[in-house]
C-alpha cells in the first residue's frame, strides 16, 4: 500500500481525479482546482464498472481521488423510493468499487457522503446543542436514500484510505442553483421550521481540498458548527435579498402528507473538524459572510 500516513502532507505535485463532473459539488471542485492551480481531470468511467475506474487511474495518474458522484434523486430523494436498484448501483456498489480500486492503487479517496443518516432522539434532543458524533451509529432509515448511505458508510469504515465527509443540506452563494437548500426552501409553497446542521460549500469545499493535501482519512461531520432553522434562513433572505419575501410554515405531520419518504433532521457535532480547521465559522456567520453578503440586494442589512 502506498498511502501517506493520516494527517501527513506530501511534497508530490497534486493531481486530482474527480468523479461527478455533471454534479453540483463535482463542478465546484473543478472550479476550485482551476483557481488554486491544481491539476485535475474528471473521471469518465462508471463507478460500478471496475475496469473503467482502473483505466481512469492509469490514464490520469492522480495523487488523490474525489467522489462527488452518486444518486440523490430528481427532483428530490423521493425518486430513490421508486428506483431502489439504481440507487443501490450508484450509492453502494459504485462507491464501494471506487474505494476498493483506490485502496488497491494506494490512493486516498475523499468521499462526499451525507449526514442525513441521523434524526433527533432522546440522547440528542432538538435544541439541546448535543450533536451526533462521527462514531455514533446512524438512527435514521426513514428514506431509502439515507438507508443506502448509512450502509455504505458502515462498510467504508474498513477502508483505511477513505475520508468520508458527511455533508448536510448544502448551501452555496449561487442562489440560482436549484440544488441549493436556500433556493429550494424559497420556492416551496410551505416549509417546516426545524434547526439543522448544514454545509456552506463556499467555506467547506476548499477545506476538503486541504484535507486531501493533509491526507486525512476517516469520518468527518462536514458541516458548519451549530444549527440554523428554515425560518432563520428565510429571515436572512428577506433581510439581504428580498424585503417583500413571505413564506408559510407547516408541521412535520402535514409535510408527511406531501412527501413520499420522511426527511432527516439533526445536529452534527463538529468538534473533530474544528480541531483540524479552527477557523471554521459557525453556521449563521458563514451564511452571512459567504452567501448573503455577496448576494445582498437590500441597503438595510
Amino acid at each position: 500500500m502506498g498511502f501517506a500516513s493520516n494527517g501527513s502532507a506530501s511534497d508530490k505535485p497534486l493531481k486530482f481525479l474527480i468523479y461527478g463532473r455533471t454534479g453540483w459539488i463535482g463542478g465546484l471542485l473543478g472550479k476550485l482546482c482551476e483557481a488554486q492551480g491544481i491539476e485535475f481531470a474528471y473521471g469518465t468511467g462508471r463507478l460500478e464498472n471496475r475496469q473503467s475506474l482502473e483505466s481512469d487511474i492509469a490514464t490520469v495518474q492522480p495523487t488523490h481521488v474525489f467522489n462527488a458522484a452518486g444518486v440523490t434523486g430528481r427532483p428530490n430523494v423521493d425518486w430513490c423510493e421508486s428506483h431502489k436498484v439504481e440507487t443501490i448501483r450508484a450509492n453502494v456498489v459504485g462507491t464501494l468499487t471506487l474505494a476498493d480500486v483506490c485502496r488497491e492503487k494506494g490512493l486516498i479517496l475523499i468521499n462526499y457522503a451525507t449526514g442525513c443518516i441521523f434524526e433527533y432522539d432522546k440522547d440528542h434532543p432538538l435544541g439541546s446543542g448535543i450533536g451526533f458524533k462521527e462514531e455514533d451509529i446512524p438512527n435514521f432509515i426513514g428514506s431509502f436514500y439515507s438507508k443506502t448511505k448509512a450502509m455504505v458508510e458502515d462498510l467504508l469504515k474498513n477502508y483505511e484510505n477513505v475520508c468520508t465527509l458527511r455533508v448536510r443540506m448544502p448551501i452555496s452563494s449561487d442562489l440560482s442553483n436549484p440544488r441549493n437548500f436556500i433556493t429550494k426552501i424559497a420556492r416551496y409553497e410551505k416549509v417546516v421550521n426545524i434547526p439543522n446542521s448544514m454545509t456552506i460549500l463556499d467555506e467547506l469545499l476548499p477545506i476538503s481540498i486541504n484535507m486531501a493535501k493533509r491526507n486525512l482519512t476517516g469520518i468527518y461531520n462536514f458541516t458548519n458548527p451549530g444549527v440554523v432553522s428554515h425560518n432563520e434562513i428565510l429571515e436572512m433572505y428577506k433581510e439581504y435579498i428580498n424585503p417583500n419575501f413571505t413564506w408559510k410554515n407547516f408541521t412535520l405531520e402535514k409535510q408527511a402528507k406531501v412527501i413520499v419518504a420522511p426527511r432527516s433532521n439533526n445536529e452534527l457535532d463538529t468538534t473533530k473538524l474544528k480541531q483540524e480547521f479552527p477557523e471554521l465559522l459557525p453556521i449563521k456567520e458563514s451564511l452571512i459572510k459567504y452567501v448573503f453578503k455577496p448576494n445582498q440586494k437590500t441597503s438595510a442589512a
